[in-house]
């Protein structure tokens, strides 16, 4: 299958960019800069040129390609509601090139804030009034091409998508420590993160690639549900520095934008996941993955 990928040197995206050729697919990516496409090139992908910021070009890309893999997001939270207007524009025209034909097109959301405080599960929404709502409003677009004759499905992906080289929650938790002088968790840190390692993550791009029927809501989720607490402690043991609780009101102050999430509970399951496309994670949990070190090099 001819597949273009965007956010394809991203964290996400490269490791299912490897997923894909490894598993006899062609692939195309997404690249902005030289260095993208010549990381592509390297991998023994194709590349197209452009951005989200190009959607007539990311309709040209997914008209030429036999499947489509959206990983691609604006990661600007200071201008979240401006972020997801882009990412729903790409996906109009990824939509559009794709319609009548049938063909399969994986988006990525998310399971954060989806069901705070229950596990949260594929048939999970989020409340209409509530933050997630708004990245929400992108997977609702998505799915939506289902009645275009798209195969289309959406990959909710949980808060901490973990691996050697990852720059998200937990690399800023990390940060967070080392500037303040001490490895801080919101309340009695009893609150839970979903987890997943990339690599397992990427295999379940590929199975909802070839076999995930139109309209599927997937959860990329091997963990359940990790404390808060033992992600703040072995940050603490590994930068050597105390591990204490803050008030849940002050995490934003004390984390940035992180801190937000950092103090909800939100816990998400996979078990239809696994079950309807045979999906058996085989990779470490988040807790082992810290321990390695990788996350605390230089």
């Amino acid at each position: 299958m001819r597949v273009f990928v965007t956010g394809a040197t991203g964290f996400v995206g490269s490791a299912v960019v490897r997923e894909l050729l490894d598993a006899g697919h062609q692939v195309t990516g997404l690249a902005r800069s030289d260095a993208s496409a010549a990381s592509l090139e390297a991998a023994g992908a194709g590349v197209h040129r452009g951005d989200l910021d190009d959607p007539d070009g990311l309709g040209r890309a997914a008209a030429a390609a036999d499947g489509v893999v959206h990983t691609a997001f604006h990661h600007d939270f200071a201008d979240f509601e401006a972020a997801v207007a882009k990412e729903r524009r790409a996906i109009a025209a990824i939509g559009d090139a794709l319609a009548g034909s049938g063909r399969p097109f994986v988006m990525t959301s998310g399971t954060g804030g989806v069901a705070p405080g229950r596990v949260a599960t594929e048939d999970s929404v989020p409340d209409p009034d509530s933050f997630a709502a708004v990245r929400y409003a992108a997977e609702k677009d998505a799915l939506a091409l289902a009645a275009r004759d798209v195969r289309v499905s959406a990959v909710r992906l949980p808060s901490s998508v973990h691996g050697e080289g990852d720059r998200g929650f937990v690399h800023w938790l990390i940060g967070a420590a080392r500037d303040k002088g001490v490895s801080a968790y919101p309340g009695d840190g009893a609150n839970r993160w979903a987890a997943v390692h990339r690599l397992d993550a990427a295999r379940l791009y590929r199975l909802a690639l070839e076999s995930a029927p139109a309209g599927a809501v997937l959860h990329g989720v091997v963990e359940e549900g990790v404390p808060v607490r033992d992600i703040a402690e072995v940050i603490g043991r590994k930068l050597e520095l105390p591990v204490t609780s803050l008030p849940p009101e002050d995490a934003v102050g004390h984390f940035g934008f992180v801190g937000g999430v950092f103090a909800m509970d939100i816990p998400a399951s996979s078990a239809r996941t696994r079950k309807e496309l045979d999906w058996h994670p085989t990779r470490q949990g988040l807790i082992a993955d810290l321990e390695e070190g990788h996350y605390f090099g230089a």
